[in-house]
């Protein structure tokens, strides 16, 4: 009984009806070669399973169990096409090494664009005072991102983040507050 399958490959398909089931998948393959002239051993047939295994070249296609006009996808390219890519670059003066271009490091800090738009946000900054602060009394500034908690920390909980004895601090200076007032 014969076999017939489409091979598709390169954007087109080739149609094999030539096959018996007593041949192989290499006596497949090198029909797919006098059509495409991609070597066997440079064929990759997508599709072509026993048992969820792909079928060696020595499977006869009788077992494989193929429907009359199976399509089959090959995956492979002409021995010319990879001359082409295989082959070494030409000799050219203008390859350049970057490895050997020594560049100089820059802290992040220092890059004149950061420090030209911190100097244009210290210019356009408006310093807006909510009250005014009183006369002969103490004032406590907090920077809320470090103060009340590590927000950079590795720790798992809130109580971990909280700096140490922050409340005690914050209690003592509301009772100080409570008797000034």
């Amino acid at each position: 009984m014969s076999v017939s399958v489409i091979i598709k490959w390169g954007g087109q398909e080739y149609n094999i009806s030539a096959l018996t089931e007593d041949d192989t998948v290499l006596d497949l393959k090198q029909s797919i070669k006098s059509l495409t002239g991609v070597l066997p051993e440079r064929q990759k047939l997508l599709g072509l399973k026993i048992r969820g295994k792909p079928a060696d070249d020595g499977m006869k296609l009788g077992l494989l169990k193929l429907k009359p006009n199976t399509k089959i996808m090959m995956m492979g390219s002409r021995e010319e096409s990879l001359e082409d890519v295989l082959a070494p670059p030409p000799e050219s003066d203008d390859v350049i090494n970057d490895f050997d271009i020594e560049e100089e490091v820059i802290e992040v800090e220092n890059r004149e664009e950061n420090l030209a738009k911190i100097a244009r946000r210290v210019k356009d900054y408006k310093v807006e005072e909510l009250n005014a602060p009183r006369e002969g009394k103490r004032l406590l500034v907090l920077d809320v991102d470090y103060t009340l908690f590590d927000h950079k920390s590795f720790a798992e909980t809130g109580q971990e983040l909280m700096r140490p004895f922050l409340h005690e601090f914050l209690r003592s200076a509301y009772e100080d507050y409570r008797h000034l007032v």
